[in-house]
């Protein structure tokens, strides 16, 4: 995958917005203001994907390409980097786990309002 195929897979999804909160080149992606997923527009292709903690370890143990959050929680992030060890749907699938991760810990208000989005 690469950086214009994951953008468009993430604003697909309901109630995204695309940040740079914290430089101009770390494109942030949030669901109703909660982050799910981010990249760095320079260097090789990764992303940062939120990812439930007992998963998170059993994929470093099994795919090359993914890591510890880079500068994120080592225990709810995984960087997942372009090395060949993840194929693109499987990416996505992780990408939708990370914001389904998000969406569940939204309040109820916030998921109720989700849910009415077009």
């Amino acid at each position: 995958m690469n950086i214009e195929a994951f953008r468009e897979y993430c604003l697909n999804k309901k109630g995204i917005t695309e940040e740079f909160p914290f430089d101009e080149t770390t494109l942030v992606f949030k669901v109703l203001g909660k982050m799910f997923a981010l990249t760095d527009l320079k260097g090789a292709f990764s992303v940062n994907l939120k990812c439930d903690p007992e998963k998170a370890i059993e994929l470093r143990e099994k795919y090359s390409g993914v890591l510890p959050g880079y500068h994120m929680s080592k225990k709810h992030w995984n960087t997942v980097k372009d090395d060949g060890s993840v194929t693109d749907k499987l990416l996505c699938n992780w990408i939708d786990d990370s914001y389904n991760l998000v969406v569940d810990k939204l309040p109820k208000s916030k998921r109720e309002e989700l849910i009415n989005l077009p």
